[in-house]
């Protein structure tokens, strides 16, 4: 073993903390730096990610149960908490959670997010890792809508899903694949939420 991988396993703890924060950090560094060089999810094994990070595979044993839980917290910490809503109204909610879609502050995710899709489609497992990651995140976008619903500035027969997919998948599709280059990005999580909002408001 590397005297890299020595110091981060035997760093001291500090009085009831049984995990080395520093051990935490490589290991998730180590996957997405994995990740962002190319490695698919399939190919990405617990002896590579140990070797990136200097440490032993029972290191990240200890810590995850398996490749599938340690993804999930790399990816989220790769897309960074979401915004969350203020509560003032459900056009400035939306707005807050439409401009936090597909944008990401570390810049290995433009490499990394588009890359994982069609894993995603390949893989059940996969599926579900990303289902876990996006699941939060979309039921903030449904508790903005349902109070909508409730202070009656959306309409009562308000359907929350496919609301949640209209105000979500242009910015996403746009943003990940830039999928048409005459869209100006710069004020598109407006318009988006604007042009929604007309057809969810109350009917006359």
């Amino acid at each position: 073993m590397s005297t890299e991988s020595t110091a981060v396993e035997s760093a001291p703890r500090s009085p009831g903390r049984p995990r080395s924060t520093r051990a935490d950090e490589a290991i998730m560094e180590a996957v997405l730096d994995l990740l962002a060089e190319g490695s698919t999810i399939e190919s990405l094994s617990i002896e590579a990610i140990a070797a990136k990070a200097g440490v032993g595979k029972a290191t990240i044993y200890r810590r995850w149960s398996g490749k599938q839980a340690l993804l999930v917290d790399a990816i989220r910490r790769l897309k960074g908490q979401p915004s969350t809503p203020k509560g003032e109204s459900v056009r400035e909610d939306l707005l807050i959670l439409a401009r936090g879609v597909g944008r990401n502050p570390d810049p290995r995710a433009s490499k990394i997010m588009p890359c994982l899709v069609p894993e995603v489609h390949r893989s059940p497992e996969q599926y579900a890792v990303y289902q876990e990651i996006v699941q939060p995140r979309r039921e903030l976008t449904r508790e903005v809508l349902r109070r909508g619903v409730q202070t009656g500035e959306l309409r009562a027969d308000l359907d929350v899903e496919l609301a949640t997919l209209l105000l979500t998948g242009p910015v996403l599709l746009q943003k990940i694949f830039k999928w048409n280059p005459d869209i100006d990005e710069t004020d598109l999580p407006e318009r988006v939420v604007d042009t929604v909002l007309a057809g969810l408001a109350p009917r006359p």
